[in-house]
C-alpha cells in the first residue's frame, strides 16, 4: 500500500480511542514475546561467568540486572537494557574492583559471548504471549503498517520474527545495535520513516518506561502500556492506557 493511499483507522483501547492512526509499532521483550525466563537465565549465566574470574561480584552484578532469586524487574538492565548497556554496566562493576576500564570491558565482553554462545537454543524457546499473533494478523489485515522495535538486536528481532512466522505483518523489524538506545524518541522517529508514517499517526505498545518515554518525546499519537494478566502497575503512569491482554487493542469501524 503506497504513502498516498495510506489508511487511517480508529484504535480503541479501554475507555480511549485514538483517530487518524496510520501504523502501531510493538516492543518484543515482555510484549510479543514472553522471554523473562530466558532474560533471568541469561543474566544469571553472564553474572556466573565473570563471578568465576572475579568471585564475589555476582551477586551484585545480579542486582544490577534486576534480577533477585526467581523475579525479573520489569524496570531493570535486564528487562529494558540493550546488549550493549548491560555489557557496559558489568564493565562498570567490574572496573570497581580495580582493573583498567580496557580490560573490564574485554572481561564484560568475552562473558557475555559466552552466555550467549551457551544459551543460544534457550533464546528460541521463549514463547509469544497468547493470542500475540491474532492481534498483529487482525491489525494489519485493516491496513495498519506494523512493526517491532525492541532493545534487543536487530538480529534478535528478526530471529524472532521468522520463528514466529511473522514477516507477512511486519514491515519492520528493528533492534538496537551501536546506536541510541531507548528511550532516544530518534529511534521511533527512524522507525517511523521505515514504515512510511508519521509519529504522530502512530501508537507505541511497550511494556516499559523506556517505550512511553522515546513515543511520547517522538510525538507519538498515543502510548498503550502493556503488563500481561494485570493492567495495574506503577512503572507505565506515562502510559496513556496500561492494558492486561494485547486483544484489548481493537480496530474500530
Amino acid at each position: 500500500m503506497s504513502k498516498g493511499v495510506q489508511v487511517l483507522a480508529i484504535i480503541r483501547c479501554r475507555d480511549l480511542t485514538f483517530p487518524n492512526i496510520q501504523g502501531i509499532i510493538f516492543d518484543k521483550d515482555g510484549t510479543l514475546e514472553d522471554s523473562q525466563v530466558f532474560l533471568r537465565e541469561l543474566g544469571q549465566k553472564r553474572s556466573r561467568l565473570i563471578d568465576a574470574q572475579i568471585p564475589g561480584i555476582g551477586e551484585p552484578l545480579l542486582m544490577a540486572f534486576g534480577i533477585q532469586g526467581d523475579t525479573l524487574d520489569p524496570t531493570g538492565l535486564m528487562a529494558v537494557g540493550s546488549h550493549r548497556e548491560n555489557e557496559i554496566a558489568a564493565a562498570a562493576y567490574i572496573a570497581e574492583t580495580g582493573r583498567g576500564w580496557l580490560e573490564s570491558l574485554a572481561i564484560a565482553h568475552n562473558a557475555f559471548a559466552e552466555a550467549d554462545r551457551y544459551l543460544q537454543d534457550a533464546a528460541h524457546t521463549s514463547p509469544m504471549f497468547t493470542g500475540s499473533l491474532e492481534v498483529l494478523k487482525l491489525l494489519s489485515e485493516a491496513g495498519l503498517k506494523l512493526g517491532i522495535l525492541s532493545a534487543d538486536s536487530t538480529t534478535g528481532v528478526q530471529a524472532f520474527v521468522q520463528r514466529h512466522q511473522l514477516e507477512p505483518y511486519l514491515q519492520l523489524q528493528q533492534g538496537v545495535d551501536q546506536g541510541p538506545s531507548k528511550p532516544e524518541p530518534l529511534l521511533f522517529i527512524q522507525a517511523c520513516q521505515t514504515l512510511g508514517v508519521e509519529p504522530a499517526a502512530t501508537l507505541m505498545v511497550g511494556d516499559s518506561a523506556g517505550d512511553m518515554e522515546m513515543a511520547r518525546r517522538a510525538g507519538a499519537a498515543g502510548c498503550i502500556g502493556i503488563c500481561w494478566g494485570t493492567a495495574e502497575t506503577a512503572h507505565l503512569e506515562k502510559a496513556d492506557v496500561v492494558i492486561g491482554q494485547l486483544d484489548e487493542i481493537q480496530v474500530s469501524e
